[in-house]
């Protein structure tokens, strides 16, 4: 064998070195500094968020306030972090939510028989004619407007993507050869979807869940905005948002530090979520 075919054997025989992006790099490290800020915003925070001092209103960012100060003194950076626990808080819950009803809606759906499936089918696509932040603006104007209704809207406006995903998921599961295999052996239909098809069936919900709380964020943050969600002086981005609104022309870093945290944090759930999906893509591969 020439020393070119070696090298070339070599070459090949070389095993797969699983490569890792800054991009996910950067989104864990970004997601372990809200993770911390919402366990321990103290640690994080360098003054009280509530504190009031009117002679440092509307100062500019600076050493001594890193995101400068509100209408009342109090420092931006540290109503920032402390207002992350609220709307991780809201995003995770309108998550939690919008798949729990998802996956009501596609269990109905995919064992329920076609009059159920026809049903949900429907209900989706009626649904699906709405667009999402609009579905959730009607549900307040019909339950008030709050911080626990917000979370709920947004929640169920999210719920009809969900539900047909799981469908599908549930539907290939549920024609599988290991599933057939277990109706021949004679094992009852509930230790079938408990043991063979929801295991199997539920893997991408980590995924999902993961790429919409970004996206549940935003949409709350924006129901804030609008004053239908969490009211000021609390402390969280998109009630920020809405308090700076005025100042925007002369305090420009009232609006701009909270809008950029929503901005980075559903930009980090997307590249998690992606980055969930390769692994997923390439397990799948090996196996």
């Amino acid at each position: 064998m020439s020393e070119l075919e070696l090298r070339t054997v070599a070459v090949g025989a070389r095993p797969r070195v699983a490569t890792v992006r800054i991009g996910t790099v950067l989104a864990v490290a970004f997601a372990l500094y809200l993770l911390l800020a919402c366990l321990v915003p103290d640690a994080v925070a360098p003054q009280d968020p509530n504190q009031i001092a009117p002679r440092d209103a509307f100062s500019p960012p600076s050493p001594a306030h890193w995101f400068g100060t509100d209408e009342s003194g109090r420092d931006v950076y540290s109503r920032v972090v402390f207002g992350t626990a609220n709307s991780l808080l809201i995003g995770v819950a309108a998550t939690a939510s919008g798949l729990t009803l998802g996956l009501a809606l596609a269990v109905l759906a995919a064992f329920g028989g076609r009059v159920f499936d026809f049903t949900v089918n429907r209900t989706i696509e009626v649904l699906f004619a709405f667009p999402g932040l609009l579905l959730a603006l009607l549900v307040i104007v019909i339950a008030g407007p709050g911080p626990v209704t917000a979370t709920l809207a947004v929640g169920l406006s999210t719920a009809p993507g969900y539900a047909r995903i799981l469908r599908g998921q549930l539907l290939a599961v549920r024609r599988s050869g290991y599933v057939e295999a277990a109706r021949v052996l004679g094992h009852r239909p509930r230790r079938i979807l408990g043991r063979h098809i929801l295991p199997n069936a539920l893997a991408p919900l980590l995924v999902l869940a993961t790429l919409g709380i970004g996206q549940a964020i935003v949409w709350a943050s924006a129901l804030s905005f609008l004053g239908l969600g969490a009211l000021p002086p609390t402390a969280e981005w998109g009630a920020m948002l809405s308090a700076g609104r005025p100042y925007l022309a002369t305090a420009w870093w009232l609006t701009v530090f909270p809008g950029l945290m929503i901005v980075l944090t559903a930009v980090a759930s997307t590249v998690l979520g992606r980055a969930l999906t390769r692994v997923r893509a390439r397990e799948g591969a090996t196996q």
